[in-house]
């Protein structure tokens, strides 16, 4: 085998699928990054048998075939090498011991055979949805942080995809908290109710560029999701069993109803974190009265007190909340103006606009009132 590549497009096919290469494994096959030039076009493959990436590169085949290099010795072996538009070769013999050439620099490095790489599966095309790549990075951002990343049951480590007709709905929570955001799609499609792991999504949104002219296709099988954009294809396990029934969790039901500059609030509360430790779990309490919401923290640090103007409708209320989790729903809502509807003190909070193309539902905590 023999390929020649400009280093800019050989480094970026390298970032891409280094994000399927497990930090641990017993399998040492899977540390490696699969190029494969065996059938006319040049791709790179990482998988680690959860989730697996390939994209296609630019360059030139002077010899067909396919090699099986190490990951973090071949990426920080690109990295290094000199200017961006400068021509990288990679040479492998019959034994699959690569010479990687690039200007005055020369690296020969053990290789593997291609044919011992894990493949990524098979997945029939016919079942899919299609939207842009910038509303699939969107619900990603919107809505990720509120999986649980440590947490016994595999459920909350996911998010749910969930499609009827023309619509997407895609929904995560922690047991603190819930996160939902809902795309209208170009056509009417088949019902369908997936749960994909978190880290998938949090790779994918780093690989999308997030242009809203360009589609990204997902397809669906019984045990797998599989996305399709630009040149590169993703393929992850979907976690099994039955999510959360997410509708009887919510409610519509308020009395009290404010509407808050987006921006004023997070900046206030954004500045009560300063005197929060993340050890101290000491709340943000929030006074709600007819035109603002006065906010108060104390802590082991000092105390804050400030106050935010508001429309509101209904009741005064006192209620208290983790500052975390509502600075971390209001910084992906883009809207400038944000409403909060909240029943009593012991029940949640919900952040919603109007359409309902974004729900946040927040739990609050116990304070003592002083």
């Amino acid at each position: 085998m023999k390929l020649s590549f400009k280093k800019d497009n050989l480094l970026n096919g390298l970032n891409i699928v280094s994000k399927a290469i497990p930090s641990k494994t017993t399998m040492s096959i899977l540390e490696c990054i699969l190029i494969d030039a065996s059938a006319g076009e040049i791709k790179l493959t990482g998988n680690d048998m959860e989730m697996g990436i390939e994209t296609k590169v630019e360059g030139d085949i002077l010899e067909k075939g396919k090699v099986a290099l190490e990951a973090k010795l071949f990426y920080e072996i690109i990295r290094k090498l000199s200017a961006d538009d400068s021509v990288v070769t990679i040479e492998c013999d019959d034994k699959f011991n690569t010479t990687i050439s690039c200007e005055n620099s020369v690296f020969n490095i053990p290789g593997r055979d291609g044919e011992e790489f894990s493949y990524l599966p098979f997945i029939e095309r016919d079942h899919y949805i299609c939207l842009s790549q910038f509303s699939l990075k969107e619900a990603i951002r919107q809505t990720i942080f509120s999986i649980a990343v440590n947490d016994s049951n595999k459920m909350m480590s996911g998010e749910l995809f969930e499609v009827r007709g023309n619509e997407l709905r895609v929904a995560s929570l922690d047991g603190h908290r819930i996160s939902i955001r809902k795309i209208t799609l170009k056509d009417n499609y088949k019902d369908i109710k997936v749960i994909v792991p978190g880290k998938t999504l949090t790779e994918i949104s780093k690989i999308l560029n997030g242009d809203n002219e360009k589609e990204v296709l997902i397809f669906f099988s019984q045990n797998h999701i599989l996305f399709e954009f630009d040149d590169t294809i993703v393929i992850s396990r979907l976690i099994e069993g039955e999510y959360f029934k997410i509708d009887t969790m919510l409610s519509k039901d308020y009395e009290t109803k404010v509407t808050v500059n987006k921006r004023e609030l997070l900046d206030c509360i954004d500045r009560a974190m300063i005197l929060i430790r993340e050890s101290d779990r000491k709340p943000i309490i929030l006074n709600i009265t007819d035109r603002s919401i006065g906010l108060r923290v104390k802590s082991a640090f000092g105390s804050m007190n400030a106050e935010v103007m508001i429309t509101k409708t209904g009741q005064d209320i006192m209620i208290a909340f983790n500052p975390k989790f509502l600075i971390d729903a209001l910084k992906v809502i883009d809207d400038e103006n944000v409403d909060l509807y909240m029943m009593n003190p012991k029940s949640p909070c919900y952040i919603r606009d109007e359409e309902e193309k974004y729900t946040y539902l927040i739990l609050p905590v116990n304070f003592i009132a002083e």
